[in-house]
C-alpha cells in the first residue's frame, strides 16, 4: 500500500509508515527518551532485559543479511542468555547517539567480549531497528564479520 504525497502530509506529527514484511503498519514513532531509555539498559549490561522490555512479542532479528533469527522475543532472550552464558564478560559502549528518522534508528555499538574459552575480542556494530509505538519490531546488526575472527 503505497500513500501519496497528500496522504502522507496529512499524517499526524508523531506517525510513522512503515512496511514491515509483506503487511502495511501505520504506527506511532519512537520517542527520542524512550530510545534512550533502551539505550540505557543496553549499556547497563541487561541485554536480555532489554529484550524482554523493549522488544515486540514477534520481534525479529538479523546479523548481516544471513537468515532472520525469528521464534519472537521469548526466542531472542533465550538466543541472547546462551551467548552471554558463553562469556565471563561482555563491555557495552556506545559509540556515537542513536540516529532517530520517523520509526526508524539507527544505534553503534561497541562490545567486548571476554569468553570462557578462548580469545577476547571487540566488534563495533551499526543496529538498524524499526520500531512500532515503544517497542522494536525488527532489528538489522551490520558488522565487520573479521571482528570476530570469521
Amino acid at each position: 500500500m503505497a500513500l501519496t504525497a497528500n496522504q502522507k502530509a496529512t499524517l499526524p506529527p508523531r506517525v510513522a509508515f512503515a512496511f514491515l514484511g509483506d503487511r502495511a503498519y501505520l504506527g506511532r514513532m519512537p520517542t527520542r527518551e524512550t530510545v534512550e531509555a533502551f539505550v540505557a539498559q543496553v549499556l547497563s549490561n541487561d541485554h536480555v532485559g532489554a529484550i524482554r522490555d523493549w522488544y515486540h512479542e514477534d520481534a525479529w532479528m538479523q546479523e548481516n543479511q544471513v537468515p532472520l533469527r525469528q521464534g519472537g522475543r521469548s526466542k531472542l532472550m533465550e538466543q541472547e542468555a546462551a551467548t552471554l552464558a558463553r562469556m565471563n564478560e561482555v563491555l557495552t559502549e556506545l559509540v556515537a547517539p542513536p540516529i532517530i528518522d520517523g520509526n526508524r534508528v539507527a544505534i553503534r555499538w561497541r562490545f567486548t567480549f571476554t569468553p570462557k574459552q578462548g580469545q577476547g575480542f571487540a566488534m563495533e556494530e551499526v543496529a538498524w531497528q524499526t520500531w512500532r509505538g515503544d517497542k522494536i519490531a525488527t532489528e538489522t546488526f551490520f558488522y565487520d564479520p573479521k571482528q570476530r575472527g570469521g
